[in-house]
Formats: C-alpha cells, sequence, structure tokens
C-alpha cells in the first residue's frame, strides 16, 4: 500500500460506467471532505490508442493494457472493475488476494458459483483489514436512501407489497448489430442482469429484507442480431452491422414475482424493449400505514404517504434538503442532483469505510445474494415458472 493520506485506483474498462466512475473519482474529492485522496493512478483497456485517449480526457496518471499489471502494482491500493460480467470473477480474487481493495459493478458476476467464488475471497481478505465493494449505486440516490430511512424508521408500518420496475427501449430496433451484453458468456444474462438486479438489490436495501422465493417468466424477443467485427466491447454499444448474424443467447425482458423476509411480497419487471422508455426505473412500497415511491425519471423527488399524517393521498417530497442523505456538499435547497451523482456519493462511502477499516455496503456477501435470486429466476423461467427458493 501507499502512503498515508491517499488511495490509488486502476480502473479496468474505459466504457460507459469507466465514464461514470472516472467522474465520480474527479468530483468527490471537490464536494466531499473526504478522509483520504482518491488518486486516478492506471487505467486499464485492451486497446492501447482508446485506453491511452481516455486517460487523458478523465485525468488519469498513466494506462495499461493488462488488469494483472495493475494487480501487481504496489503502488496501487484500490481496483475498480467495470468490464464485462466475465472477467469479474479473476480480476476480483486475484486483486483481494493481492491484498487490494475492490469495487465491482454489478451484477456481482454472472454465475453463481463466480460470486460465491468472489464473496468467499472476500471474506478471506476481510480478516486482513482487505475490502471488497459491489456497485449498486442506485441505493446512493438521495431519494432512495431517504425512502429506505423512512421504511426503517415505521413510518410506513408493516411492509405488504413491493413493486419495482427497470424500462429500457435501446434495443427495439432489431437491425442493431450485437453487443457483448447479448451474449450470455460475456453478459451473464439480459436485462435481468444488467437492470433487474439494480431492482432487486434496491427492493432488497429500502425494505431491509431479502427475497426468499420466486416465479419468473424470461423472454428475447430478437432471437439475431447483425455481427460487427468487434462483438465484445467495453463500452457495450454496437459497430457498424455486417452481413453475418448473430444468435442472442440473453433475454430481452424479465418479469417475477417474489416473497420477501416477514411475509412481504414483490412484482419485478426489467426490459430493454419497453419502447419509449430510457431509464425508467420506478420502486413503490407498500404498507400498512404508508407508502414510498420513487420514479428515477424524476430523482429528486419522493412520493410518501402516511396515512395517519395530515394528507390523504401521496406528498411530493423535494429531496434537496440539506437534512437530506448526501444533499448537504452539494448546492443550495432545490437544485436538484443527477444519475451520475449516485455514483460520486458510492465512492464518498467506499473511502470513509476504507479509512475506517469498515466493511463497505453493499459487501460482495449482499452482491451473492442478488446473484441468487437471478439464478432463481432463470431457473423458474426454465421449469414453467414454477415457485422456487432463494
Amino acid at each position: 500500500m501507499t502512503g498515508q493520506g491517499a488511495l490509488r485506483f486502476a480502473l479496468v474498462g474505459h466504457g460507459f460506467m469507466g465514464a461514470a466512475h472516472s467522474q465520480a473519482l474527479r468530483v468527490a474529492p471537490a464536494f466531499f471532505d473526504l478522509p483520504l485522496a482518491p488518486v486516478m493512478a492506471t487505467l486499464v483497456g485492451r486497446d492501447v490508442a482508446a485506453t491511452r485517449a481516455a486517460a487523458e480526457r478523465w485525468g488519469w496518471e498513466s494506462t495499461a493494457s493488462d488488469w494483472r499489471d495493475a494487480v501487481d502494482d504496489p503502488d496501487i491500493d484500490v481496483i475498480d472493475i467495470c468490464s464485462p460480467g466475465s472477467t469479474h470473477v479473476d480480476i476480483a480474487v486475484a486483486a483481494l488476494e493481492a491484498g487490494k481493495h475492490v469495487l465491482c459493478e454489478k451484477p456481482l458476476a454472472n454465475t453463481v458459483a463466480e460470486a460465491e467464488r468472489m464473496a468467499s475471497a472476500a471474506a478471506a481478505a476481510a480478516e486482513r483489514g482487505v475490502f471488497a465493494m459491489v456497485g449498486f449505486s442506485y441505493r446512493r440516490v438521495p431519494a432512495v436512501t431517504l425512502a429506505r430511512d423512512i421504511v426503517a424508521a415505521g413510518r410506513i408500518g408493516e411492509v405488504r407489497q413491493v413493486r419495482a420496475q427497470y424500462l429500457q427501449d435501446w434495443l427495439i430496433d432489431e437491425t442493431d448489430p450485437m453487443t457483448w451484453r447479448l451474449d450470455k458468456a460475456v453478459a451473464g444474462s439480459g436485462a435481468l442482469g444488467d437492470i433487474g438486479a439494480h431492482a432487486v438489490d434496491a427492493a432488497q436495501f429500502v425494505t431491509g429484507r431479502r427475497l426468499t422465493d420466486v416465479s419468473g417468466t424470461l423472454h428475447t424477443f430478437v432471437t439475431e442480431r447483425p455481427l460487427v467485427d468487434e462483438t465484445v466491447t467495453t463500452s457495450g454499444l454496437g459497430g457498424v452491422a455486417g452481413s453475418e448474424r448473430g444468435r442472442v443467447t440473453v433475454d430481452d425482458a424479465a418479469w417475477f414475482t417474489a416473497r420477501l423476509e416477514g411475509g412481504a411480497i414483490a412484482s419485478v419487471e426489467a426490459s430493454r424493449f419497453a419502447t419509449g422508455r430510457k431509464n425508467a426505473f420506478r420502486l413503490e412500497v407498500s404498507g400498512s400505514r404508508g407508502a414510498v415511491a420513487f420514479d428515477l425519471e424524476r430523482p429528486n423527488e419522493l412520493e410518501v404517504l402516511e396515512v395517519d399524517g395530515p394528507e390523504s393521498g401521496f406528498r411530493r417530497v423535494l429531496v434537496t434538503e440539506p437534512q437530506h442523505p448526501y444533499v448537504d456538499a452539494w448546492w443550495p435547497a432545490g437544485h436538484g442532483l443527477g444519475w451520475e451523482h449516485a455514483f460520486t456519493h458510492q465512492l464518498r462511502d467506499l473511502v470513509v469505510a476504507l479509512a475506517a477499516g469498515a466493511q463497505p455496503a453493499p459487501s460482495f456477501a449482499d452482491g451473492l445474494q442478488v446473484q441468487r435470486v437471478l439464478a432463481a429466476v432463470e431457473a423458474s423461467d426454465a421449469a414453467d415458472s414454477v415457485w422456487l427458493p432463494v
């Protein structure tokens, strides 16, 4: 490890998520009083020229074309994994065994077996003061954290129902080319793991209860797509389509019902074919004495209903006041935050936990539990949507 006062990061992957994590590393120290200073040390990518260009754009000190170089570098403290799911297990396990802290994008892995390996490695590393965290960034949206706090305080009474919906439409054009996100060997699953994992984690985070049983259905609308010269890219975006076609091996949409600890029930929908929806994530939790509802298309608002309160319906809470989670570091009241700020808050929480020698949340064990939910949904679909335990 490096000298006291700094955390030197190596980021693996410089596509969409790499950009979001880089922005968080750039911005967090300017707005939050961090106990350790995150340093953008090494950006890792297979394409040397593209990686150098990205490093120059975002402010990384150096580049590498092999993640092993970053893991072996004694000056690196944290390995931040933003590469496709098939790479997570090898990078994370090697990094933890080398004494590096790890931040890994969700879903944790492509399979339960891989996630178990990662969680086991994280548990062993934690005994040596080395910690791992999985990046479920929506936990860090102030309105979502506030919803968790309201439920935990008992203000909506006994949790009875959860409705979670994550809808996108970026795949509706069947002439769009293949990407790594449509290849199960690389991505693990489709809408279920890509965005459904967020819905699962957020439902469990806000309610404080785990999903215990599921009954699921998966569907693939477009089973073949044009191939491009390089299907697997760190960005996940397609290039110019060719004449050959490749087989889509993941789901385009997923639906499942679930039971939660304590007797509540849930419905979860994830789709990348929801025409007109770009990034629509909604979570509603209904209780015996109230409810909370969040909509990512209105990220600075939380709908709150308390049946014992003076209003008979939902009231809109503008989550921009300094007493709200994370908000006091930013702008005057009423000036909203956006999607990217969740990553800044995630980094803030990681750095604070590492400085304290504490386990950051969500842990790899939490990521493993979500992975088990995803696997149970897939197994249920394969067995004609029977109910299966997680």
